[in-house]
């Protein structure tokens, strides 16, 4: 998943009861208030008691609510970028439940994210699910994904993944892009009480990297490209009991995610194959490790090209000790890290990190990002419609 937040915790019950409503809010509020000096928070925990009592429901102010996008972030299992979990960017736009607003301020949201390459760490925030009335939902994975076309024969030109989402696309209307390996699927959201609809995202707004090798001047004949901003946008933001279930954030890649998971796995783009023919390695037995050569070269170009395109991107050893310099700041104040140990070890390489060789314990802590078993559902575009 995209660095910086990575996969969350099992999903909570997104419509608690008014009880269990006022006792998650009412940890929120001491953790807030114990965090930020703000003194005794019996004052703000009677106010919110109130205002369940009377709407079902409470609103966050502005501060919590960046406070606990970015402590959602520091909470999140699965993640390894969590150093900079404090300085995470809040756009507070939950006056926006209409598809067509929440689409427009989705595409701003890559646009200031993108900052000319030097990409920001950025959330946007839209309404909450209210009683009786559901917050908007976006259904694609990520705000930047790649169509996937499902050929005759069962094949797919550009990204598997994303097959089940580009055939509801054309269902709703959406006409298709070039048929490349890399078109740009439009944003499917879904607003209050509404049906689907899908919004084309402006070529302004998706910057891409053309990859190329360092050393091998015929990997540009290959044509492959990858964008920018890894914003992932079908998670739930759950802070307090409340549930935001549009709040697309993103951080910046780590390398591998292209080069050794969407660009390699056999699921997705399956490259090795190509990639060695190219090299000319043998590839009749895995014992000529032909795909770790493979591997190493294409994330090798990741680097090389995100680098000579101005574009953020970390690399998995450079990761990997900020994020044991994240656990010792965090235990020096106190504070449990979880971590799940599957998720943290990178993908290639992952015994000459330094986060290979310690374990690591799973915390489930709240606030958090959380996938519900629907949103799953509507990014393979097998939901209701």
């Amino acid at each position: 998943m995209a660095r910086g937040f990575g996969t969350g915790a099992p999903a909570a019950d997104p419509r608690p009861e008014p009880y269990e409503l006022l006792c998650a809010a009412t940890e929120f509020l001491t953790l807030h208030h114990t965090e930020k000096r703000l003194g005794d928070p019996a004052r703000r925990i009677a106010a919110v008691r109130a205002e369940i009592a009377d709407t079902g429901t409470y609103r966050h102010t502005t501060e919590e609510l960046a406070f606990g996008a970015r402590v959602a972030w520091r909470n999140a299992n699965r993640c390894i970028g969590r150093l900079y979990w404090h300085s995470l960017r809040v756009r507070d736009r939950r006056d926006l439940r209409d598809a067509h607003d929440v689409a427009a301020a989705s595409v701003d949201h890559l646009r200031e994210a993108t900052h000319d390459g030097r990409i920001r760490a950025l959330i946007t925030v839209f309404a909450p699910d209210e009683p009786g009335r559901p917050g908007p939902r976006i259904w694609n994975e990520q705000l930047i994904r790649y169509a996937g076309y499902t050929r005759p024969d069962g094949r797919v030109t550009g990204d598997p993944r994303n097959a089940g989402l580009t055939a509801l696309a054309r269902r709703l209307g959406w006409p298709g892009g070039h048929g490349t390996p890399f078109d740009v699927l439009p944003l499917v959201i879904q607003g209050t009480d509404d049906k689907p609809s899908w919004f084309a995202v402006p070529d302004d707004a998706v910057l891409e990297v053309e990859l190329a090798h360092p050393e091998y001047t015929w990997w540009r004949t290959l044509g492959l490209r990858w964008h920018a901003v890894p914003a992932l946008a079908n998670m739930c933001l759950e802070i307090g009991g409340i549930c935001y279930p549009a709040a697309p954030f993103n951080g910046w890649y780590m390398g591998t995610e292209i080069g050794a998971r969407n660009l390699a796995d056999t699921d997705r783009y399956d490259l090795l194959p190509l990639i060695a023919d190219r090299l000319g390695l043998d590839t009749r037995t895995d014992r000529s490790l032909w795909k770790d050569r493979a591997l190493i070269e294409l994330n090798r170009a990741v680097l090389h090209s995100y680098d000579r395109a101005g574009v953020t991107v970390t690399d998995h050893h450079t990761e990997s000790r900020r994020f044991l310099a994240h656990l010792g700041r965090e235990e020096r104040k106190g504070r449990r890290v979880g971590a799940d140990w599957s998720w943290i070890v990178p993908p290639i390489s992952g015994s000459a990190t330094p986060v290979f060789h310690r374990t690591y314990e799973t915390v489930e802590l709240r606030p958090a990002y959380v996938h519900h078993p629907e949103a799953l559902e509507r990014a393979r575009g097998s939901a209701p419609l």
